[in-house]
């Protein structure tokens, strides 16, 4: 007979140095990725040979599982997987089920680029993940190509998002990051393609995350902009937020077709809300996207820390945050010259 499960240790409810409760945990289960985006892995800087983290750096499955417990005692109620590209861990539905039984989880989603939906949509929906997040920043096949550093194909990620909604994932949403002079004409054809489907397209304006994507302010379409290409077209209503720290600002259509969502962390930084940590594959936890440096939580872990004392490490690791880097960018940017890089904590 299988030993019962551990609840999750209770402790107080961690908050910040300004007063953010911790709700929200992104965890990182490989650096590696299939596609070179310019503005999280560019090509040039991260080639084919690449030396990225080898098996034994990266958190096991029972580790991902165990922190992830600890972290749901301090108040996380929502998990998202990320990468690099997540579906590109073996086995990734084993790790799914162990965070699904997790008491107090209420929401379990994942960030992918879509290409291996059809292989694995259907495991990730049976060992129970809830929503799915797909990136996408064009439709356009020769821009789509592009963005992806010429190794995607944009019909294998609309045949990923078909897939996933054959395995019964619905509501997925969309991201799509708009950069000036490369795909600021794609909103439209993404706001039209996916009006009806009962998806959520996303528009994302490119961060300064990490020193390597060689980010300019020129290249930012601020959402303002992109919103008013759509309201030309369809009358749209701002909707309010659905729960403290949302990062999308969300409209409705008017006509019942759906509704799009803007992040705009370059325009109209939302630091005030922010309920997220993150944990990269090798075990640093972060406690912003801009961070310069992580907490180290394997090494604690690995070296027989129980639950109490790693509860401890991230309730006074994050009693000490005081981030709001995008409130602060025109002060901070010069003064900060190395920060994660977004591929290494999932964006």
């Amino acid at each position: 007979m299988n030993a019962p499960l551990p609840t999750p240790v209770r402790i107080r409810a961690a908050t910040d140095a300004r007063g953010r409760p911790l709700r929200d945990l992104r965890i990182s289960v490989l650096d590696r990725c299939n596609f070179r985006c310019p503005y999280c892995m560019p090509a040039d800087q991260y080639p084919e040979h690449h030396p990225f983290l080898q098996r034994h750096d990266l958190l096991s499955f029972e580790e991902i599982e165990r922190l992830a417990r600890v972290f749901a005692g301090l108040g996380v109620r929502k998990l998202r997987l990320t990468g690099g590209e997540p579906l590109l861990r073996r086995d990734l539905p084993l790790l799914v089920a162990k965070l699904a039984a997790i008491p107090g989880v209420e929401d379990l989603a994942l960030t992918t680029n879509g290409v291996l939906l059809p292989r694995l949509a259907a495991p990730l929906r049976a060992a129970g993940l809830q929503r799915l997040t797909v990136s996408l920043d064009a439709l356009d096949p020769a821009i789509f190509s592009r963005l992806s550093g010429q190794r995607g194909d944009v019909a294998e990620v609309l045949a990923g998002i078909a897939a996933a909604e054959r395995a019964g994932f619905a509501a997925i949403k969309i991201n799509c990051v708009v950069m000036r002079g490369v795909n600021e004409g794609e909103p439209l054809k993404l706001a039209a393609h996916f009006r009806g489907s009962g998806h959520l397209v996303r528009f994302i304006e490119y961060m300064d995350v990490g020193t390597l994507n060689d980010w300019r302010s020129e290249r930012v379409v601020p959402s303002a902009e992109v919103l008013a290409q759509i309201a030309e077209h369809w009358e749209l209503r701002a909707l309010e937020p659905g729960y403290r720290g949302e990062v999308a600002q969300r409209h409705a259509y008017l006509d019942g077709a759906g509704e799009i969502g803007f992040i705009s962390s370059v325009s109209v930084p939302f630091c005030g809300e922010c309920t997220r940590a993150r944990l990269s594959a090798d075990g640093q936890l972060y406690t912003c996207l801009f961070a310069r440096e992580g907490f180290d939580l394997r090494g604690p872990l690995r070296d027989g820390h129980d639950d109490a004392a790693l509860a401890a490490l991230i309730t006074g690791r994050w009693s000490l945050r005081d981030d709001r880097y995008s409130e602060r960018r025109d002060e901070l940017r010069g003064a900060i010259r190395d920060r994660v890089e977004m591929y290494h904590v999932g964006g």
